[in-house]
């Protein structure tokens, strides 16, 4: 599943089966990120569609944020009041945890969708933090928000658990990840490589972020919130690859997806099924097209255990001003 010849496959000859007639968001609230353009917009246009009660788009510019809001009410026929613009830096801790305060105010949160991310062309290192930011965002970042989102996400008395999705990618399988044969882990992402690699670099913090699901799952019981990730597939209308615009090697892959890719509306149909076509066997597991599917190779290898917590215990000292496992604990106890 995880060769490449089978993703040219899926790519070209896989189908996304339409959702189930009687799925119905009535009274429902969710929060996608990422949402202004691309495959956050047409998901967050989707949940629109199936009836959802209130929308939030958290987005880093909030005027693009805007200028989404207005074009998914007048395709959608949504109220003012039933979509919202939430500001969200994942390049910033403080962001991260003003938003995920935010949402712990609302009255409820049914579906979180994370779907924010980055591919950098050129090596680049957060400023505050001194990670790669593909890493920083697309891992310490998104498992940051992840995890705080959890008490906001946490089943009711008589409802369903909460759905969070975690947009990630099959290219996770592809990676060499060498970086595994360091202890610690974390720390070599801090360094400059000897030869920049985006797609690697890419793949391997998809990666990461698979590691860290499977973790969580173990922790945090389908019966609280039920967790998955999710394959949209290699898409084009969308602004992935944007920080490439303008190179030789952007030109290439923007020709090459324009050939091969799917149309967002299909990737966000995957994205869409993760949130609302499961039950909690999906608990911890990787979903494309509408299926569970298996993740990269290297988390079913004996290693993967031992790589496994190595990473967690690593993130949770990273993060560990978020006191990540006592939030965890305490959305465990008070179920």
């Amino acid at each position: 599943m995880a060769s490449k010849s089978q993703w040219l496959y899926r790519q070209l000859l896989g189908k996304t089966p339409p959702l189930a007639p009687d799925v119905n968001l009535s009274g429902k609230v969710a929060i996608v990120t990422g949402s202004n353009s691309g495959l956050g917009l047409e998901t967050a246009r989707q949940l629109l569609r199936l009836g959802l009660s209130k929308l939030i788009l958290a987005v880093r510019s909030e005027s693009k944020g805007d200028a989404a809001r207005k074009e998914l009410q007048a395709d959608t026929g949504a109220a003012p009041e039933e979509i919202e613009v939430w500001n969200l830096d994942l390049s910033s801790y403080e962001s991260i945890t003003n938003i995920a305060h935010r949402a712990k105010a609302l009255d409820r949160l049914d579906i979180a969708i994370l779907n924010a991310g980055l591919f950098q062309a050129k090596e680049t290192f957060n400023p505050v933090t001194g990670y790669e930011q593909c890493v920083q965002i697309n891992y310490l970042s998104s498992m940051l928000l992840m995890t705080l989102l959890l008490g906001a996400l946490k089943s009711k008395p008589g409802a369903s658990p909460g759905r969070l999705v975690l947009v990630s990618s099959d290219t996770a399988g592809w990676v060499s990840f060498k970086e595994q044969e360091s202890r610690p882990i974390l720390p070599i992402f801090k360094k400059k490589t000897e030869k920049w690699d985006m797609q690697e670099r890419y793949g391997v913090s998809k990666l990461l972020g698979q590691f860290y699901l499977t973790e969580l799952a173990k922790r945090l019981p389908a019966s609280v919130v039920t967790i998955d990730a999710v394959n949209p597939g290699f898409c084009y209308g969308t602004a992935l690859t944007r920080d490439g615009d303008g190179t030789l090697t952007g030109t290439l892959v923007n020709g090459f997806r324009r050939v091969i890719g799917k149309p967002s509306s299909v990737g966000a149909l995957s994205i869409v099924h993760a949130a609302v076509s499961f039950g909690e066997e999906a608990h911890g597991q990787y979903t494309e097209d509408g299926e569970i599917r298996p993740m990269a190779p290297i988390i079913y290898r004996p290693e993967a255990k031992e790589i496994a917590k190595q990473l967690w215990d690593e993130t949770m000292t990273e993060l560990s001003f978020a006191h990540l496992e006592d939030v965890i604990e305490e959305v465990v106890r008070s179920d």
